[in-house]
């Protein structure tokens, strides 16, 4: 029993993930034929896989169970994520803006503790970080 719970914990994320990359096809489904869809659904279409993509790398992180400090950035993203479809699916809201602003924010964050190398104290592997004396 205890198996066939760790095999679905294992696969939520990966169906979550598969959800959200479906969603982009309806998405670029209302891009190339807006008015088969109702007036404003744009904005739920646009929200719906951002939002999702970041409950799908939340469920991962908690099946790869990284230290704490992984933990956190993976937070990061996730609320990155979170704040831009809130932009995306209540775009008239005054604190639309905010949100978005939040989003960019937290998203150039989180490249640069990459390129910084935090939190695992070594840069990630972008091509220019790699050694080209080799």
């Amino acid at each position: 029993m205890l198996i066939r719970l760790d095999q679905a914990h294992r696969r939520v994320p990966l169906v979550l993930g598969a959800i959200a990359l479906a969603s982009i096809v309806v998405l670029m489904t209302w891009d190339i034929f807006p008015k088969l869809f109702p007036s404003r659904a744009h904005d739920v279409l646009g929200a719906f896989p951002l939002a999702l993509i970041a409950f799908a790398y939340l469920a991962h992180q908690s099946v790869i169970r990284p230290e704490r400090r992984d933990l956190a950035k993976a937070v990061l993203l996730a609320v990155a994520f979170l704040l831009w479809a809130a932009n995306q699916l209540w775009p008239d809201l005054r604190q639309a803006m905010l949100f978005n602003d939040l989003a960019v924010g937290f998203f150039v964050l989180d490249v640069f503790l990459a390129i910084i190398g935090w939190p695992s104290g070594r840069a990630e592997s972008f091509p220019e970080s790699e050694d080209s004396n080799e």
